[in-house]
């Protein structure tokens, strides 16, 4: 175990480096100057400022030299200074990086058990009304894009039932103590996780009704029926066991293209994540910010990649024993 932690800690180190690389060269390659924008934001320059501008943010020096300093800093915990915000990258990342990560688990989480207790659901009677409405909900909520989802649940229960607010992370009129600031959040919290959970439900029901019919038909699931088990035992031990591990595999493929979907749901409710700030950061050309997203996204990604490889081998002991 001590060599399969090693060894993924040495890829993850290599795959980080190898991002860094090529998200910087990606970004330098994009048109526009940054110098352009800082001059944009002071009301104008002159030539010996922008000159100025350049020299202070190392603008203007060579790529390579650029991606060598910003590699070397990075390494060492520095992501650089924010040209629009004029701030640390690495502060302005941490303050943002709590809404998103709440966020992104969250939905996770609900599309993930609800998705695999839909898909059991409909495979005990595969050609029932049940698991023909689970289907159609299904492949409605996959269809669906995300930001259309968003806007038709703003304006179901916002506007036609006003029951969930629409904006922001809490309510700051309001005072409670921690617990009450918790309860707050988690209000608010209800409406961007549906909207970026719905289209990973519908994937995971359908994944999970599928595994469960199959494996439904294996060899040992009549054995087990045969010997009088009862049907929960039949469908909770010995079938789901098996059934949950291609949501797992997805899971952990899908974490990535869940953090860029929050992009989306953050701008639609207005939730102070990484998303806002990398909205923000793109129309203002600021590339270290940028870098720093896209540096600590693939982090997460990386980071919930492995936990998703233990979490298979706790779920399958063939993996464990080298089956």
């Amino acid at each position: 175990m001590t060599l399969l932690v090693a060894r993924r800690l040495l890829h993850a180190f290599l795959l980080i480096l190898a991002v860094l690389v090529l998200n910087f060269l990606l970004i330098h390659m994009a048109p526009g100057d940054p110098a352009d924008v800082i001059a944009g934001e002071m009301g104008g320059a002159t030539e010996e400022m922008m000159a100025d501008i350049r020299k202070t943010y190392g603008l203007d020096k060579p790529v390579y030299v650029q991606l060598g300093v910003y590699l070397t800093r990075a390494l060492q915990g520095d992501l650089g200074q924010s040209f629009f915000y004029n701030a640390p990258v690495l502060d302005l990342v941490a303050s943002r990086a709590g809404p998103t990560i709440l966020l992104v688990a969250t939905a996770l989480l609900f599309a993930i058990f609800v998705g695999t207790l839909l898909g059991v659901i409909a495979s005990h009677k595969p050609k029932g009304f049940v698991s023909g409405l689970v289907t159609v909900v299904s492949v409605i909520g996959y269809s669906a894009p995300i930001f259309w989802t968003g806007m038709m649940l703003v304006i179901l229960f916002a506007w036609v039932y006003p029951i969930f607010p629409i904006a922001n992370m809490y309510d700051i009129t309001k005072s409670g103590g921690f617990f009450g600031r918790v309860i707050d959040i988690l209000y608010h919290l209800i409406l961007p996780s549906l909207t970026l959970g719905i289209v990973y439900l519908a994937q995971y029901a359908r994944l999970t009704r599928a595994s469960m019919l199959e494996i439904l038909g294996s060899d040992y699931i009549r054995t087990a029926r045969a010997k009088g088990v009862a049907e929960v035992k039949v469908y909770g031990h010995h079938a789901l066991r098996n059934a949950v591990l291609p949501v797992v595999t997805i899971a952990g493929l899908q974490f990535g293209s869940i953090i860029s979907g929050a992009v989306l749901v953050e701008t639609v409710f207005s939730w102070p994540g990484l998303g806002t700030l990398a909205f923000e950061s793109i129309l203002a050309r600021d590339y270290p910010t940028i870098l720093g997203i896209l540096f600590f996204s693939s982090l997460l990604v990386i980071v919930a990649n492995l936990i998703t490889d233990f979490v298979y081998r706790l779920v399958d002991p063939r993996i464990r024993t080298g089956g």
